[in-house]
């Protein structure tokens, strides 16, 4: 009895913690510098496209190398919506998203037939297919890109807080759908298609849903930034630098976990801000994180939170439902496949 109680009371106290964080968190356009709140606005958006990655590598075995597809489709849906039709960004945003979905249904039908390696190339050939077209079309800005023009209305503070409210939906819709008979299939697609379908895991759909979710929020995701930035340059947005930012923040993080992508986004974002200054690397910054994220790998294979939890048996943010039914069992150990 007393045990559950501490139990209890340690879990009220974590939720009192992060509440306390989101609240600081909020404040910080009120007294922080111009440099710290686009920091903290870069880091919502990273976490959010960590996030997303995990959802697909992490939760269901998806390894895509096509993330930057939406984030480039959310981007100039957005600058159509608001440049051509007059529409307010905030509904250019979902718009990006919805895109940015029925893309997806649209490839899945092939992708999803696909496995392992052939999967994750075939969405990066896809993601190649899609900056072609963009290019070749008037429409777009053909290669110089495309200004979304109301968006230099926006002041600092705005940016700031599209990203703080992506970042906390996107994190609360993970733990729910992990905690969800979704997230459960996920789990079991995971770690052993063959027995998660004979046990009745519809996989199409499960795996469909998946794609769904996270090219959504990567429409989304992409749209803000590049609202941001104000101007969308083709071979920027549609990059697999962007892939390769997301995968590294999923797997210094930690793979398989809710905490490990938002570790892995702030570690990103300092890094990637401590090497832009440091002029005399040039364009090596990518494979400085690179080994960054081997020598990770090899110390903490399942990532920083990940090799954590293992050793202590404790999570910041559960992603089992079954931890509230059953609070004597250790998390269950990140899949290393």
């Amino acid at each position: 009895m007393d045990s559950k109680l501490n139990k209890s009371n340690g879990s009220f106290a974590r939720y009192i913690v992060i509440v306390a964080v989101l609240a600081f968190l909020a404040t910080i356009p009120l007294w922080g510098s111009r440099y710290l709140i686009t920091i903290v606005t870069l880091m919502g958006l990273y976490i959010t496209l960590g996030h997303m990655w995990n959802l697909l590598a992490g939760y269901s075995g998806l390894v895509s190398l096509g993330l930057q597809m939406y984030i480039g489709v959310g981007a100039f849906t957005v600058a159509v919506c608001s440049n051509y039709a007059g529409l307010p960004l905030g509904v250019g945003l979902l718009f990006g998203g919805i895109v940015s979905t029925v893309i997806a249904v649209g490839l899945s039908y092939l992708l999803l037939r696909m496995r392992g390696m052939y999967f994750a190339i075939a969405t990066w050939m896809f993601a190649q297919a899609a900056v072609l077209i963009i290019v070749g079309q008037q429409f777009f800005g053909k290669g110089q890109g495309l200004f979304i023009i109301e968006a230099r209305a926006l002041s600092q503070t705005h940016h700031f807080y599209f990203a703080l409210i992506l970042v906390v939906a996107t994190t609360i819709l993970v733990v729910m759908l992990m905690r969800s008979k979704l997230g459960l299939g996920l789990f079991a697609i995971r770690d052993n298609d063959v027995a998660a379908s004979t046990s009745g895991v519809p996989l199409f759909r499960t795996k469909l849903l998946c794609m769904m979710i996270s090219s959504f929020v990567a429409g989304v995701c992409g749209g803000l930034y590049y609202m941001i930035q104000v101007w969308i340059q083709p071979y920027a947005a549609f990059s697999i630098n962007w892939t390769v930012a997301a995968v590294f923040i999923v797997v210094i993080g930690g793979i398989g976990t809710i905490f490990g992508p938002i570790i892995g986004g702030i570690i990103y974002v300092i890094l990637s801000q401590w090497l832009a200054t440091l002029s005399q690397i040039g364009s090596l910054n990518m494979v400085i994180l690179g080994v960054i994220a081997v020598a990770v790998i090899i110390a903490a294979p399942k990532g920083i939170v990940g090799t954590l939890q293992l050793r202590f048996g404790f999570e910041v943010i559960s992603a089992r439902r079954w931890m509230k039914n059953y609070p004597d069992r250790l998390p269950t150990p990140v899949n290393e496949g």
